[in-house]
């Protein structure tokens, strides 16, 4: 009878070992029976395990004593679970083998702790780590770098150790994984270090793949403006390029509430302070619509203005030096002795302060007696850095005291910089202007008139004439310095806006499209554009506004060279007392050279005409048809890369339009005779555009800034009278046109006019000269549209040189002579025809004639107009029966010498005299 049931434990504890089946119990699995050694009653049948799953189970090893064991059903993973609990009974076999009646014991709780296997090596969070430090500096930890190992167990999941594997860096690691330099380090010495790490757990497991760490070393933060080149290239034409287009400040996180950027041009060493136009002061003056009139009292030294020629001169930009030993008389009846009471003198000078302790009188321009006595009438002078303009008025009825020197204090007198100065005198009120702004005289002292003399007075530049109280005269009052376009211009006073023109830069600071500026910005130009002063309070703002400050020259030929760059900084701070400094931005623009242009003159180089064309009121146009061409050459490099080996430089020329100053029409040989010759112009011709013109015995000079076109209009119309031809069979003629006062001059083209006179042997003497002349044979180009094989020196006249008139003249004069060839008769009235022909220009550039002498030995007392009518009727026919009879004949006329082609018309015209 199974009176009692087991008895086991209340509670168990065991452990297993992972990837192990065996579980060691304290105390170990036993169950007791009191109903033993009753068979099936006191022994023990099975042991069992109440819980979801649980992946173990309980065997009996022995039934009599109880003996049991617990085991894994499959491989136990400390890693999925660390500890399993779950409740176990024990149970007899019962009263029989059937095992019927059995009874179990009570439930005794089981707790296993799954004892962990060093399987898994530590691993890096990061694949690479990446740090930054700033130079100089010793860090406590750069950065942090960790590794993390998947065992369950505390020993040997914690990373118990980092070590750096890469040797001979300066950076050390602890067990926490913190990174720091054991030195200083220098961003010149080293940008970047590259060190590998490794980590192991607390079992000595090491890492699989070590793990790189990157350092950055930064520079030390220094505020100031970045990413802007030194060199800025400006090419001829670029129009406005932006100065930096990728600048931005860094302020190294200061507080700054605002910052006030300056930019400065610094132009002061090119030309007159910056790059102004070239031209001539009379040039500029007709450019800038000034009144006409002024008086160059500088100009370049030439045969009609030798006064200069003594001076120092930069002949670049007609620039005078005075050293304090030089002056310069201007010869009498240049400037008119009376002025009146509104004139204008304008210059422009560079000065210093005066050498020495007493500082005496430098004369600019002076007006005093040329002898007896030392009078000054008018005087322009610089004293101790002040500028006094003198005017002794003359007497007059009004004996009283009138206003007399005129005092201006300026700082930029004696600053040693171009600046423009303009005096405009209204008296008794004298203005005076400096870089284009309005100056009144801080002084002004009255003197008594002047009483009247017959002295005469002398006109100097750079010093005052002493004319009396000396024993000798001489120059006194010496100027030290530089001017240039030193003017007067009686009877008028100019406009505020001539004086503007006159000075402006053509080059300065520009800002692309303004209103995208932003809000915010402040912005301010000086007068000439070479100062632009922005201030904002976003700094973002301001690096986008002085992206957009550009430069910009609008001279189509601008001075080539350097031009210094400028930007400095003012930064505020939020109630900062120490706030960052910005240093200055130091840099250049440079501007490359023009492609210069070759200017090219062409046209007609030779003509004859009538004597009685010449003695007309209207005379002869000299340049029908002159031309004016400018090209520039270029070089393009080929874009075929496969043709690098080869040259890859291809001349390309250009044909460009650009303006001139000037076009001088030069007399060769003897001048003009102003009592029976001349060049005229009808000034009409001129209005409408920026020229001027000047005569004289030795040329026609037309001047002023204006297009090429214009120019070629203007001497188109140009005539030369000659109304005593007589004494004059022929004149020669020289063209040159200049651009930027003769920067670029054009080549020198000639002309030759030949008159033709009515004495019939004068007449035939000058034929054949045209003749025998090799140098115009050699130069014949002959016109599209016409036969080369006609020879003849006849060309139409100037209204008739349209190619369908040029036809239509050539079909005439074949028709005629083949008509005339059948009725010989009629050579009376075809004669009369020919006259019609009479008033053609004789030019040998394209054609020569051949004149039958016979004819003239016949009728030696013929009219001028009979005999010119029968030349044209036996040149007429000689060029038929060339065309008709014999073209042969006229191949090897083309190639031999002019002496046999004389020798040739002389045996055809006496053929064609028999025919007759």
């Amino acid at each position: 009878v199974n009176k009692h049931k087991p008895w086991i434990e209340t509670s168990y504890h065991g452990i297993i070992t992972e990837n192990n089946n065996t579980v060691i119990l304290d105390p170990p699995l036993v169950a007791l029976d009191k109903d033993a050694p009753v068979p099936f009653a006191g022994e023990i049948c099975a042991f069992k395990i109440h819980g979801q799953e649980m992946p173990f189970e309980a065997v009996v090893l022995n039934k009599t004593s109880g003996e049991g064991r617990l085991q894994a059903k499959s491989p136990i993973d400390c890693e999925l679970q660390k500890e399993y609990t779950f409740i176990i009974q024990a149970y007899d076999c019962g009263s029989g083998p059937s095992g019927t009646n059995w009874k179990k014991s009570h439930k005794a709780v089981v707790h296993i702790q799954v004892k962990d296997v060093n399987e898994f090596s530590p691993a890096f969070k990061e694949r690479v780590y990446k740090a930054s430090v700033t130079e100089g500096k010793i860090y406590d930890s750069i950065l942090q770098v960790e590794a993390t190992d998947e065992d369950c167990s505390p020993q040997y999941s914690q990373i118990c150790n980092y070590e750096i594997v890469t040797t001979d860096v300066p950076f050390a690691i602890d067990r926490n994984g913190n990174i720091r330099n054991t030195e200083k380090l220098s961003y010149d010495k080293q940008h970047q270090y590259e060190i590998m790490v490794t980590a192991s757990d607390c079992g000595q497991k090491h890492a699989t793949e070590d793990v790189l760490v990157q350092v950055n070393v930064k520079p030390v933060c220094k505020p100031g403006w970045q990413d802007w080149n030194k060199r800025i290239e400006y090419r001829p034409g670029s129009g406005s390029i932006p100065l930096f287009p990728s600048i931005h400040l860094e302020t190294c996180d200061g507080p700054v509430s605002s910052i006030q950027t300056t930019t400065e041009l610094q132009t002061n060493y090119i030309g007159k302070g910056c790059d102004r136009e070239t031209y001539s002061e009379k040039s500029l003056q007709k450019l800038c619509g000034a009144s006409s009139g002024a008086i160059d009292l500088l100009p370049s030294p030439s045969t009609t203005t030798n006064w200069t020629a003594g001076l120092l001169m930069d002949s670049n930009d007609i620039i005078f030096k005075f050293d304090g030993k030089q002056g310069a008389k201007i010869p009498d009846g240049i400037v008119p002795k009376n002025l009146t009471d509104q004139f204008t003198i304008t210059l422009w000078m560079k000065h210093g302060p005066s050498p020495g302790l007493r500082a005496e009188k430098e004369t600019i321009l002076c007006n005093s007696d040329k002898t007896e006595m030392n009078r000054h009438h008018y005087a322009l002078y610089v004293h101790n850095c002040r500028l006094v303009f003198l005017l002794r008025k003359d007497f007059d009825r009004a004996d009283t005291f009138r206003p007399a020197e005129f005092h201006w204090k300026l700082d930029q007198i004696c600053d040693k910089e171009w600046h423009y100065y303009v005096v405009n005198v209204e008296f008794p009120v004298v203005t005076l202007y400096m870089d284009g702004t309005t100056y009144e005289p801080y002084l002004v002292t009255n003197d008594w008139p002047i009483h009247p003399s017959h002295i005469a007075m002398q006109l100097t530049v750079g010093a005052c004439w002493q004319g009396g109280e000396v024993t000798k005269p001489r120059f006194a009052q010496y100027f030290h310095g530089s001017l240039a376009s030193l003017t007067i211009r009686p009877g008028k006073i100019e406009s505020q806006k001539v004086i503007s023109c006159l000075q402006a830069c053509k080059e300065g600071l520009d800002i692309n499209s303004l209103e995208s500026l932003g809000q915010g910005i402040k912005y301010h130009f000086n007068p000439s554009q070479s100062v632009l002063v922005m201030e904002g309070d976003d700094i973002e703002n301001i690096n986008q506004a002085l992206r957009k400050v550009s430069y910009i020259n609008s001279r189509q030929f601008p001075t080539a060279g350097v031009r210094r760059l400028k930007v400095s900084s003012k930064v505020q701070c939020f109630g900062e007392d120490v706030c960052i400094s910005i240093p200055d931005i130091d840099a250049y623009v440079m501007v490359f050279q023009a492609n210069e242009p070759k200017i090219t003159i062409t046209g007609m180089d030779h003509f004859a005409r009538p004597a009685s064309q010449f003695e007309s009121e209207r005379g002869v146009i000299l340049l029908p048809d002159i031309r004016i061409v400018s090209t520039v050459t270029k070089m393009e490099h080929s874009v075929d890369l496969r043709e690098h080996d080869r040259a890859n430089k291809q001349v390309v020329v250009e044909e460009m339009l650009h303006n001139l100053d000037f076009c001088d029409v030069l007399v060769i040989g003897a001048e003009l005779d102003p009592e029976q010759e001349c060049l005229e112009l009808d000034h009409g011709e001129l209005q409408g555009k920026h020229l001027d013109a000047t005569n004289s015995t030795a040329g026609y000079s037309i001047y002023g800034v204006d297009s090429m076109f214009s120019y070629e209009q203007v001497l188109r119309q140009l005539r030369y009278r000659n109304w005593g031809t007589s004494a004059t069979s022929d004149r020669k003629f020289r063209v040159k046109c200049s651009e930027l006062n003769g920067r670029y001059t054009s080549n020198e083209f000639n002309l030759e006019v030949n008159i033709l006179h009515s004495s019939n042997s004068n007449f035939m003497e000058h034929i054949n000269h045209i003749i025998v002349q090799p140098q115009f044979l050699q130069s014949v180009q002959h016109p599209e549209g016409t036969v080369s094989a006609v020879h003849s020196s006849v060309v139409p006249s100037v209204a008739t040189i349209v190619i369908i008139i040029c036809v239509s003249v050539l079909v005439l004069v074949i028709t005629l002579g083949v008509f005339r060839l059948r009725t010989a008769q009629q050579q009376g009235s075809m004669g009369h025809e020919g006259a019609k022909e009479n008033e053609m220009d004789w030019d040998d550039s394209a054609l020569t004639i051949t004149v039958n002498p016979m004819e003239k030995y016949e009728k030696p007392h013929q009219t001028e107009e009979e005999s010119e009518e029968e030349d044209v009727d036996d040149e007429e026919e000689d060029t038929t029966s060339a065309e008709s009879d014999d073209s042969e004949e006229e191949e090897e006329e083309e190639e031999e010498e002019e002496e046999v082609i004389v020798q040739k018309g002389d045996k055809q015209n006496a053929t064609r005299q028999e025919q007759l």
